[in-house]
């Protein structure tokens, strides 16, 4: 049977209820990990649900780094304005404003990255693997290709106050614990130097 610590531990990583978290942990032994996997695909099946609602309301965020020369602004849509003006979600806000600051990604969604740099990534993969065979070579694009998005589209990225989730994990969690659909619309980062 999960001990209180542990259940408390995994709510608050996942916002999951204290009671599906200790079904979680009950179902596997409690093992940490895979309770965490079991309340992230119910998370990801519950956000799902709600992907198609429509998110019309929203806040804008923003964030200027301590020393001034970093600066974020970046637009989290919700379903209603309550929800908006939610502690949960105003953290949120704040935590992504924060992840772009430090890592700088170029766009929410592997979609949002134009197909020119797509392309041009590529080429410069392709170039690293040269004279390998053809077979070898893809899987070298492939995975410098899925390396290049974890690093650069936001909602891949790992959490900056906890790598063992990504943002999208963080997200997901936020949804099933608000129970509306939630968007990370888009962001604008500006760096003091930069063009």
């Amino acid at each position: 049977m999960a001990d209180k610590a542990t259940i408390m531990k995994l709510r608050e990583q996942t916002g999951a209820g204290i009671l599906e978290c200790k079904n979680a942990l009950d179902e596997v032994n409690d093992n940490y990990d895979k309770a965490l996997e079991i309340i992230k695909k119910k998370g990801f099946s519950k956000a799902s649900k709600k992907e198609q609602r429509t998110t019309a309301e929203g806040r804008i965020g923003s964030y200027i780094h301590t020393n001034g020369k970093i600066g974020v602004m970046v637009e989290v849509n919700c379903e209603t304005d309550f929800v908006a003006r939610n502690d949960v979600f105003q953290q949120f806000l704040k935590d992504v404003c924060m992840q772009i600051a430090a890592t700088n990604p170029v766009a929410v969604k592997r979609e949002d990255i134009s197909a020119e740099i797509v392309e041009a990534q590529k080429k410069i993969f392709k170039e690293d693997a040269k004279g390998k065979p053809a077979d070898i070579t893809e899987k070298i694009v492939n995975g410098k290709l899925d390396n290049f998005y974890k690093e650069k589209c936001l909602l891949e990225q790992p959490f900056i106050k906890d790598d063992s989730q990504t943002i999208q994990d963080l997200l997901i969690a936020i949804i099933a614990k608000i129970g509306e659909n939630i968007k990370i619309n888009r962001f604008v980062r500006l760096e003091v130097g930069e063009k």
